[in-house]
């Protein structure tokens, strides 16, 4: 299985990509409130505290793996680009047992240590043994999890967004199936209280990563888990590169949830109305930046297979549709969101103040996406190319450093609303920044292939 010559345009292969990946991440968000809905209305208000106490510590978790799937889509993007199939065997193998021994590892020392954990975090008494059984279900579910994420960054490093949809297809069905299942006794399966949505999440991605090794072996894949077999084996100098890669990304994930805990603690200081309000905003920025992260990820894939096959200007190609997607795909659905925000948070509230507060509110803050799209397309370009120290910096730096030290200054003279200028603003200057490292300071200097 060869790379073959790429005889569409780049703006199509970007969209036949993006199309998918858009696709995964609403499913997935959509998988998560279902069974939250199942738990709250299900179970009650307590089974939900319990459920979401654990939920900052396990972004946590999320976030590096995620970081390592981006550090391994752009190694096998290089490889894949090359046209060197025996490189993306030894990367993708290699990421696979690494992934599997880090989530084992994380998995024991939570399972030893999340008892004392939750409690130094101040969980309410009244959902603590709830929330540590919870807890202890998840964690024990990381293994296959990780591989189910892991296998997808593989897949997408090889431009396949399609197959990573359809195995989340399968991890969402049975998730939502089984939730309730459990939660009610249905069929005869033992009623499992809080921790059914754990259960079932772990059955959800065990058939997931079951139902890749049988697509791919069917298919003949050339990273089909047989295929990658005699890869299956630690690679130190490998896995430290993909560590590099993808380690950033993760810390941008934790650095963004801490700054909104920062944030919401000034919001909460207008009341339970504004507290509601931020959370109907959030829900709705959350779709209205899929498509920024999903043209970064492609924005990756794309700019390490041209690294890779050493056609160097077709990184500037990349950067190029990149930041043109984010303007007119972003852009766009910023436009949407903006122009039928009362229709948007109306799904989420029933207040009509707090309605037309949240539609003010998202009327402001819907603009900073845009920015936050066209920064992320060049972290991502540099990043696929090995570059990870500056960008990540800045980006951090402006989460860390700004947002919060803006949102302050900002409430004090507008009030409310200032807060929410605080996150445009924040990701227009990243913006600027990225901008001035990329054409200042990282086109000049040599591209060199990581693997």
């Amino acid at each position: 299985m060869q790379p073959t010559p790429h005889a569409r345009p780049l703006w199509t292969r970007f969209l036949v990509f993006l199309g998918p990946l858009v696709l995964t991440n609403v499913l997935q968000a959509l998988a998560g409130t279902i069974t939250t809905i199942y738990l709250g209305q299900l179970l009650g208000a307590r089974a939900l505290a319990a459920a979401v106490s654990f939920f900052p510590l396990f972004m946590c978790c999320i976030g590096f793996v995620i970081g390592l799937g981006a550090g391994a889509s752009i190694l096998i993007g290089q490889a894949w680009g090359a046209r060197e199939p025996d490189k993306v065997r030894r990367v993708a193998g290699t990421v696979l047992v690494g992934a599997l021994a880090l989530s084992c590892i994380v998995a024991g020392v939570g399972e030893l240590g999340i008892a004392p954990l939750m409690r130094a975090l101040g969980t309410p008494a009244d959902v603590l043994p709830d929330s540590i059984a919870y807890a202890r279900v998840l964690l024990l579910a990381l293994p296959a999890l990780f591989l189910h994420l892991l296998s997808a960054a593989v897949l997408r490093g090889l431009g396949d967004s399609v197959t990573p949809l359809r195995a989340l297809l399968v991890a969402s069905s049975v998730w939502v199936a089984l939730t309730p299942a459990f939660i009610l006794g249905w069929l005869g399966l033992p009623r499992l209280g809080v921790t059914s949505a754990a259960w079932a999440s772990l059955c959800g991605n065990s058939a997931a990563v079951a139902w890749l090794g049988w697509h791919l072996h069917r298919k003949q894949h050339m990273v089909a888990f047989g295929a990658l077999r005699p890869y299956f084996h630690f690679n130190g100098p490998l896995l430290k590169t993909v560590a590099r890669l993808g380690i950033p990304t993760g810390l941008f994930f934790i650095t963004s949830s801490a700054a909104d805990v920062g944030m919401l603690s000034l919001v909460n200081r207008h009341g339970s109305q504004a507290t509601a309000a931020w959370g109907a905003v959030n829900q709705v920025m959350a779709y209205v930046q899929f498509p920024a992260m999903s043209i970064a990820i492609a924005s990756s894939v794309f700019a390490a297979q041209a690294i890779g096959a050493r056609q160097l200007a077709e990184v500037d190609h990349v950067t190029r549709v990149g930041l043109w997607l984010n303007l007119l795909l972003t852009g766009g659905l910023a436009v949407v969101a903006a122009l039928a925000a009362p229709f948007a948070v109306a799904l989420f509230l029933k207040d009509g103040a707090i309605i037309a507060l949240a539609s003010s509110l998202l009327h402001i803050t819907v603009w900073g996406s845009i920015a936050f799209g066209m920064a992320s397309v060049f972290t991502a370009v540099m990043r696929a190319a090995g570059t990870v120290r500056v960008p990540t910096s800045i980006s951090l730096g402006c989460i860390a450093l700004l947002l919060f030290p803006f949102a302050w200054s900002l409430e004090n003279a507008l009030g409310l609303q200032g807060i929410w200028v605080a996150y445009p603003l924040t990701y227009a200057c990243a913006l600027v920044l990225q901008t001035l490292y990329f054409y200042g300071v990282w086109k000049r200097r040599p591209i060199a292939r990581l693997v």
